[in-house]
């Protein structure tokens, strides 16, 4: 690591310690020439996550837009907001884990949705119903009636 006083490149590192969560490491380094001291941190390198969309054009993964749209699934719900960003952290998390550098938009969806119906129901019905385009109250019913037949499978 090269000092940013006297531009050397031998350092020695005195301490480390986790940060941000435990998503970067702080280290506290000393030149071996001036003696003076600096931090650092070190981060993982995140791999850009590709979305295929609909239309088969490629964009970068946004997680505030995932974010968005549980937000608005979850709105007026007696759900803290602080549960709604653990899902959507949850739900990169997994597409990340799968290793692929690229997922459909249909993948993410299904994902959400499955998320949803054990998350809230009310929210999981919610994103089906602009996720699958409801064209009328009946396709909304059977929707409704496949979440009463799973809550009764379970329960």
């Amino acid at each position: 690591m090269r000092c940013p006083y006297c531009k050397q490149l031998d350092s020695r590192v005195i301490d480390s310690r986790a940060a941000d969560d435990g998503n970067s490491i702080r280290r506290r380094r000393e030149c071996t020439a001036c003696g003076r001291r600096f931090t650092t941190y070190e981060v993982v390198e995140k791999m850009p996550l590709m979305v295929i969309k609909n239309d088969g054009r490629r964009v970068v993964f946004d997680h505030d837009k995932l974010l968005n749209g549980l937000i608005r699934s979850c709105d007026k719900r007696d759900i803290h907001v602080e549960r709604v960003v653990a899902l959507a952290d949850e739900i990169e998390r997994e597409l990340r884990n799968t290793m692929e550098r690229e997922v459909t938009t249909k993948a993410i969806g299904e994902m959400v949705m499955e998320k949803l119906k054990n998350f809230d129901e009310v929210a999981y019905i919610r994103f089906a119903s602009v996720y699958r385009k409801f064209a009328d109250i009946s396709v909304f019913k059977e929707e409704l009636e496949e979440l009463l037949r799973s809550r009764a499978d379970k329960g």
